[in-house]
């Protein structure tokens, strides 16, 4: 959407009176982190957090402020783009600019109206004085799956309907309250495949009502406050979707296909340092004995010192721990976990990583993660050996290449070793319901990925993508009794009794996967998406001289009224 001379003048004075900050997360899911990280690749923008991604709405602002003074150096459709964004977060609730469902008032027209009702701000209901605001939303989704590769129809259908209240008070403390529940058709099995977080919620895995249904909820307090110019500093109580550490396609340390999990979230920026320290709980593998189930708890540390037009380099560290309450050890954001480990009697699962990302290069970045699960210093002579819990990431983002505006190119490498993830004590592996916290692929694994996407406008993005990947997994007779452990499991750990010293990567039966997938993204009306995809996997395993097909077509509608 671009806004006339007129519009612009009235956008502008309703800014003019924009005193609270929005202190309130911008939803990963949300477009304009896709938008923020090609201003960041194009050297537009020298920063944006990555490693912890999520944003408040404030900050979200005052970055596409920032874009807003290279305006020269922008393409037509993003100029669109930041116009579409800037409009969103300006927090207006103008009948000129919005329109409520239940304040017909305020959604009322003025006779000179120019902004249509399909690039209006949509909400239920919005309430907004000096000192504290309140913005309702309607939220929604339907997904319909098709499988092809069946020969009879297979199909599936997901529908939810829920809210979203947020706001900030004070100009300090954000909130949030999201809630969706839905209900599923079709066959049981696809559906999980085209929404892989069903199997990581209780209702549905449960399954024990006359329809398979689901519920999924969110809400926390955000305290923002800055003591001195140009420090920041944030802490977070509840529990959101997150994400941690670098990765295009998918992440090592904390992937976001897990779960969300409830926590208590520290950050500080200043200078050129930059920390972040989460403490979050989360459940074991489901049992319908509940006696079994039992909480655990997973730490997270990161320092990053981010140097002007060149890089940022950071380490970090996790933990995973359970079988007693929280452990006030590793609450501190400044403490050195493995050595906190060692004190706590070397009862926990515990890594350290170390990352990279380049922004010297104008329209090219490059990033890498290196991560030891556990300790490997006494046996880095000895890489095959099966205390070698490595893996590494590489990637790189060209936008703009060979001069094409809006079109953004992938390339990323993994490579993941023997028995990362696990651990001798299956209650502190790296899961969450069982969920891999970690790169989608688990160990004993790699996979080269390709992605591009193409923005053909300001309300439609194209993006197409593939992956090879390898897997050892582990080898077990006709009646399913583990013959072999090569490390490829996550639920399945060396244990203090060894088979073998050794732990050869990509050892055990080998599965080759291709997966290609082909979607686009359409918001014809302000807060109406349509995502449609189709995706194609293929599956070898060369031991056995078997192979799979999956090819299905997936129709995804998102409200946000």
């Amino acid at each position: 959407m671009r806004l006339s001379p007129k519009q612009l003048i009235i956008f502008v004075i309703f800014l003019a009176f924009q005193i609270i900050a929005q202190v309130e997360n911008v939803p990963l899911k949300n477009g304009v982190y896709l938008f923020l990280k090609e201003m960041k690749v194009k050297g537009i923008l020298d920063f944006i957090s990555e490693d912890d991604p999520v944003l408040s709405r404030f900050e979200v602002k005052n970055l596409l402020d920032e874009i807003s003074k290279h305006k020269i150096d922008l393409s037509n459709t993003e100029l669109k783009l930041l116009d579409k964004y800037l409009f969103e977060f300006s927090e207006s609730i103008h009948p000129d600019t919005t329109t409520q469902l239940f304040n017909p008032k305020n959604s009322s027209s003025s006779s000179d109206r120019e902004i249509s009702y399909d690039d209006k701000i949509k909400y239920l209901y919005a309430y907004k004085e000096a000192d504290a605001n309140f913005y309702l939303d309607l939220l929604g989704h339907f997904y319909h799956g098709q499988d092809f590769s069946q020969t009879s129809a297979v199909n599936s259908n997901l529908f939810d309907i829920g809210f979203r209240l947020r706001g900030t008070l004070f100009n300090h403390l954000g909130y949030n309250l999201t809630t969706l529940k839905g209900g599923g058709s079709g066959n049981r099995y696809f559906a999980e495949i085209i929404e892989p977080k069903l199997l990581s919620n209780f209702k549905w895995v449960e399954n024990i009502e006359n329809i398979g249904n689901y519920d999924f909820t969110s809400g926390y307090l955000k305290y923002y406050s800055e003591p001195v110019d140009n420090m920041h500093l944030s802490v977070q109580l509840g529990r959101e979707d997150l994400t941690l550490g670098y990765g295009y396609g998918s992440k090592l340390l904390l992937s976001g296909d897990n779960p969300a999990m409830d926590f208590i979230k520290f950050n500080f920026d200043y200078g050129i340092v930059s920390i972040s320290s989460v403490h979050t709980s989360t459940t074991s593998y489901f049992n319908t004995d509940r006696s079994k189930n039992h909480t655990k708890y997973f730490a997270f540390n990161h320092l990053k010192l981010k140097f002007k037009n060149l890089f940022d380099i950071g380490i970090g560290e996790s933990i995973i721990y359970s079988g007693r309450g929280l452990d006030l050890g590793y609450l501190t954001p400044v403490g050195f976990y493995k050595f906190i480990e060692m004190s706590l009697q070397d009862r926990d699962n515990g890594n350290i990583y170390f990352d990279l990302q380049t922004k010297f290069l104008k329209n090219l970045e490059f990033q890498g993660t290196f991560f030891l699960d556990e300790n490997i210093l006494s046996n880095l002579a000895e890489l095959d050996k099966y205390t070698n819990k490595t893996a590494y990431q590489l990637g790189a983002f060209w936008y703009q290449p060979i001069g094409i505006d809006d079109l953004s190119l992938i390339l990323e490498y993994t490579r993941i070793r023997p028995y990362v993830y696990t651990h001798y004590d299956i209650k502190n592996n790296y899961t969450a319901f069982g969920a891999n916290l970690g790169h989608r692929i688990g160990p004993n694994s790699d996979e080269i990925m390709i992605q591009s996407n193409y923005n053909f406008n300001e309300w439609i993005r194209l993006s197409t993508e593939y992956r090879y990947q390898r897997e050892g997994e582990n080898i077990y007779d006709e009646n399913g009794v583990l013959i072999k452990n090569v490390g490829g499991d996550i639920a399945v750990s060396h244990g203090y009794i060894l088979e073998s010293e050794k732990a050869f990567f990509l050892d055990g039966e080998r599965v080759n996967t291709n997966f290609f997938k082909l979607a686009i993204k359409v918001e014809p009306i302000r807060g109406f998406f349509f995502d449609v995809s189709y995706n194609f996997m293929k599956r070898e395993n060369l031991a056995k001289h078997i192979s799979s097909n999956q090819n299905f077509a997936l129709l995804k509608f998102t409200l946000e009224y």
